[in-house]
């Protein structure tokens, strides 16, 4: 993997515009997937508070149709792409050192993990017909868990998410099963706060994954980028996207303290 020092040159350009900014530990970030993550949470967090808006403080919003299921659609479809662009990125950084690649697995996945099951055991306290027993969280988990021996065939991968985007259209119209829902064989009438299937959504994080070999190639971007501090607002969402899992655990509660603190819900509703 190409690694270049602060101030090097590549074809002329400062090395941070091609090869990324290195953190405090000295790993390689690039600015844009922190700052796309973070724009990804800006817009889940307005969806969800228009979900709470409808749901708690019964304003008339059909968030779960039309072009608001297509909003919140598209948000999964971001979160999903750009964990498939962080799996390609960990692994041309640690790739060559299996210990420190295993311990980065092991704590990426055990984080994610823990995260889903509270998500699953909060919104089943609060609410044990819509408990989420497979929602976003639980997606990136088992979809990167899946794309991980999957790296290896690189931009192959974009075949790979065809024919995950066709399976999830067939397996819709196959006759549900209730252990293999999360798979996509949903039983009819089934609810939950966030539910998406392995598949098609599989298919972002395996565009994410050949986008990622395209772009990013030997560790170095395929061109240049402006510096994030020439962007305004990019230093927020860059935080944003590097603090996302945790900001995506508290951020529902927040915005019902709020959402509630100005008379825009019924607390009663959420309890009751």
């Amino acid at each position: 993997m190409l690694q270049l020092g602060e101030g090097m040159k590549l074809a002329g350009y400062p090395s941070t515009q091609l090869a990324g900014n290195r953190t405090a530990g000295g790993a390689v970030r690039f600015w844009e997937v922190d700052a796309l993550r973070g724009v990804a949470f800006l817009l889940m967090v307005v969806y969800h508070a228009a979900f709470d808006l409808a749901a708690f403080g019964g304003w008339p919003i059909a968030v779960t149709v039309g072009g608001w299921r297509m909003f919140a659609d598209f948000i999964a479809s971001l979160f999903l792409f750009v964990s498939g662009v962080s799996l390609v990125l960990a692994h041309q950084r640690l790739g060559s050192d299996p210990v420190r690649y295993r311990r980065h697995l092991v704590r990426r996945f055990s984080r994610l993990a823990a995260a889903a099951l509270l998500v699953t055991v909060v919104t089943w306290f609060v609410s044990p017909a819509d408990v989420v027993l497979f929602g976003i969280l639980h997606l990136i988990l088992v979809s990167n868990l899946v794309s991980l021996p999957l790296l290896r065939l690189r931009e192959w991968n974009l075949l790979i998410a065809g024919a995950a985007a066709v399976l999830g259209f067939f397996l819709g119209r196959l006759p549900d099963n209730p252990w293999l829902f999360w798979l996509g064989l949903v039983p009819e009438g089934y609810r939950s706060f966030d539910f998406r299937p392995l598949f098609p959504w599989l298919a972002f994080v395996l565009l994410g994954v050949s986008f990622g070999v395209w772009f990013y190639g030997r560790g170095v971007r395929r061109w240049r980028l402006p510096e994030a501090a020439t962007l305004p607002g990019t230093g927020l969402l860059v935080w944003l996207g590097r603090h996302s899992l945790l900001l995506y655990l508290v951020h529902q509660p927040v915005l019902i303290v709020l959402l509630t603190a100005i008379g825009a819900i019924d607390l009663q509703r959420l309890i009751g």
